[in-house]
């Protein structure tokens, strides 16, 4: 029986930098880790995903001026391992001191009690970042075919010839546009009558477009779907392909870490329960990361550490409701959103302005013959806050912090509106836009 000052389970995002801050701090901790170092984002998300991203987006400007370009399937994939391989948390986490490291799967037996390899471990303060992984949906057949993940479609060594992907939301999406131009043929399978459906109608509307002409087939208002296995291929709603992509959302990795034994609350998707400060309803017990349900991303799993840390380290008080709902689609051109959508904006009946602007009216997207997209910004009318922004472009899920930070400085739009952009720049384009401000 080991006693240690701070247990952490599950090395995602939050994870290994608490582990270091309590290390830092002279604390005693043990750390466990069942599977992989780093979690999704380091090894079946966004470090893998985003490198193929790149590569896509290289062989897609190259076939501009090479319309015989061949893809070396092998080398890609070597590419994207060997990025995977630099992350090093594991090396991190042994090194630090005082801290054990553990390989193994972590469940409550009690209150600040964890029995790991038939080893227990007890502590008045201990941190779940478990993380997630991919939901399957119950769809008659599915569990019959070699059916693919996230995850698991990066261990694929060929390229797939036809690609159906179920789910047209941000990672079916992802996958969906960079296997096309890798040379797959590939078709988005949705229920909804739009991908992305959560984004305001003009965004989906527009990022179905860009897939289109790119090539990819898309079945929109797809119900009661069935998938059926053939000689050598599958079916699903009628559409046969030869590898199947399921991105039909996220689950929580909490079912089987023993939270009943200590009462630990979670709602009916297995996502558990956390205040203002990433803490359970079980003294001594936080949830950091996916697992939590407030996020999904890898920006907001670190947010959850850094508020865990300062307020039991640094005596601040950082909430969740602090953060910026923000984030990124890497489809190319990427979209960026923070904020409320226009939509919600609507129902809201709030006062408010609007602003547009087509990347066809950008010079840096021009210049690099890439005008696909536009940018929106939404600003309430009577204290000129921004309330929300998107922009679907180049460079948009970098030039969208200009609005981010804006927002988190609390300043009125015309303070930015009158800043000086550096040209050429898609951000430059932003004060023009905020210039031209409408009532919505």
């Amino acid at each position: 029986m080991n006693t240690h000052d701070a247990i952490i389970i599950g090395t995602g995002q939050a994870g290994p930098s608490l582990a270091a801050r309590f290390s830092k701090a002279g604390m005693k901790i043990a750390v466990i880790e069942r599977k992989l170092f780093g979690g999704t984002c380091v090894n079946t998300g966004c470090t893998p995903t985003k490198t193929l991203v790149a590569s896509a987006y290289a062989i897609h400007l190259a076939r501009q001026f090479c319309n015989d370009l061949q893809v070396d399937w092998k080398k890609l994939k070597a590419r994207k391992d060997e990025v995977v391989a630099r992350s090093g948390i594991e090396k991190w986490m042994t090194g630090l001191p005082n801290c054990e490291v553990i390989k193994g799967h972590a469940r409550f037996t009690a209150p600040h009690t964890v029995v790991v390899n038939d080893k227990t471990l007890i502590s008045q303060k201990i941190f779940i970042n478990v993380g997630g992984r991919a939901r399957i949906p119950a769809i008659p057949g599915l569990d019959e075919v070699p059916y693919l993940t996230n995850a698991t479609i990066m261990d694929l060594d060929i390229l797939p010839p036809h690609l159906i992907v179920l789910g047209g939301s941000a990672v079916g999406l992802e996958f969906a546009q960079m296997y096309r131009r890798f040379g797959s043929e590939v078709t988005i399978i949705e229920e909804a009558g739009r991908v992305l459906p959560h984004e305001d109608e003009d965004v989906s509307a527009a990022v179905l477009d860009i897939l289109t002409k790119e090539g990819v087939s898309v079945a929109l208002n797809a119900h009661n779907l069935v998938v059926k296995k053939l000689d050598s291929a599958l079916n699903v709603h009628n559409i046969t392909g030869s590898h199947l992509l399921v991105a039909t959302g996220r689950i929580p990795n909490t079912d089987d870490l023993g939270l009943d034994k200590v009462g630990i609350a979670t709602d009916e998707h297995g996502y558990i329960h956390v205040d203002e400060d990433c803490a359970t309803n079980a003294r001594g017990v936080w949830a950091l990361g996916d697992c939590n349900g407030h996020g999904g991303f890898t920006h907001t799993s670190y947010n959850d550490y850094e508020i865990v840390a300062a307020n039991l380290l640094d005596n601040e008080s950082r909430r969740i409701s602090d953060r910026i709902k923000a984030y990124a689609v890497y489809i190319d051109p990427p979209l960026a959103r923070v904020g409320m959508t226009e939509a919600e904006l609507r129902k809201s009946k709030r006062p408010a302005l609007i602003g547009r602007r087509q990347m066809s009216k950008v010079s840096r997207a021009v210049e690099k013959g890439e005008t696909l997209g536009f940018m929106k910004i939404l600003v309430d009318a009577e204290n000129h806050q921004i309330l929300g922004a998107n922009i679907l472009g180049t460079g948009g899920d970098e030039a969208i912090h200009c609005i981010l930070d804006m927002m988190y400085a609390g300043a009125p739009y015309n303070l930015m509106q009158r800043a000086v952009h550096i040209h050429p720049t898609v951000s430059e384009l932003i004060p023009t836009m905020l210039g031209e401000l409408k009532p919505l």
